[in-house]
């Protein structure tokens, strides 16, 4: 079976004829968080407890641990210092690894009440973080955070920490907020709903809020996947994984087509040193594929 599916023209332009996906790490408990280092792939190893690092090294493929505990981390990102944001499940906060290897803490409470979720995290070009807070209607396979029984807040939404570390709602109607993507010129601000199964899109005002929201794709499907972390290409376009792997979205809204995936695919990210590879955290293992479109570089 084919590891593409394509859905329209465009699609071509996206996948070499000679793209394959790259089985490059197996074994682990439930992977999640891609983020390229320059050198190496930081990701999170949720069931067992650690932010992990891949890197293919002179006498093979390496896997050592970068973070332990991690607090059950799952969404990963660089700030504009470079130090690792992690969204940690299970103590139900946005932390930052320092250069050190300390652990600053940088949101966990609003108005006095404790956070739900912290899923996944992005920083905008001024520096600004966003991160999704799901609450749990059910605890999930590997149980963190918050769920509807012991949630102290009464929403599910995008958070925003300002530079000067200000904490603000800005959108609180979700069911389950989970994977964030910003548009390469950081005017369109993507969060999709695991539960509602389709992604959002919302235009980032000057002062940071969000405004004009509405539905940008439906990716609703039979094959197993959840509608989960995405991330966007230098022309825009948007992938985001789904039922069978990862649905490659035009700036339009237009669905081109999939990478199918082996296994169920919960988060993606850009590597290597001309940002064409989309690795793949899914279920148990790290997957790769070269693509012809570079990725938006997290620096």
């Amino acid at each position: 079976m084919s590891s593409f599916e394509r859905r329209t023209p465009g699609f071509d332009r996206i996948t070499p004829t000679d793209a394959h996906i790259e089985h490059l790490a197996t074994g682990l408990g439930f992977t999640e968080g891609p983020l390229w280092t320059g050198d190496s792939l930081l990701f999170t190893d949720i069931h067992r407890d650690r932010i992990a690092r891949w890197r293919q090294g002179p006498e093979g493929p390496e896997l050592t641990t970068f973070r332990w505990p991690s607090n059950l981390a799952n969404g990963l990102t660089f700030d504009r210092e470079r130090r690792v944001l992690a969204c940690e499940g299970a103590t139900r906060r946005l932390t930052r690894t320092e250069l050190d290897g300390s652990v600053v803490i940088v949101a966990d409470t609003y108005q006095g009440q404790r956070i739900n979720s912290p899923n996944d995290v992005i920083v905008a070009q001024d520096g600004a973080i966003y991160f999704s807070d799901p609450v749990w209607a059910k605890p999930p396979a590997n149980p963190s955070g918050a769920s509807s029984a012991d949630a102290d807040l009464s929403f599910a939404g995008v958070f925003r920490v300002a530079p000067e570390g200000t904490l603000t709602v800005v959108v609180d109607d979700f069911e389950e907020p989970n994977g964030l993507a910003l548009s390469p010129d950081g005017t369109v601000l993507y969060v999709d709903d695991t539960h509602r199964r389709h992604v959002r899109a919302f235009d980032v005002n000057p002062d940071g809020s969000l405004a004009n929201g509405r539905v940008f794709a439906d990716l609703r499907g039979e094959e197993p996947g959840p509608t989960d972390g995405m991330k966007v290409d230098v022309e825009g376009n948007l992938y985001c994984t789904g039922p069978g792997g990862i649905w490659v979205i035009s700036p339009r809204g237009e669905i081109l087509g999939r990478i199918l995936t082996p296994e169920p695919a919960a988060n993606v990210g850009w590597g290597d040193a001309d940002w064409r590879s989309l690795y793949i955290t899914a279920s148990t293992s790290i997957y790769r594929v070269r693509l012809s479109i570079p990725g938006v570089a997290v620096t």
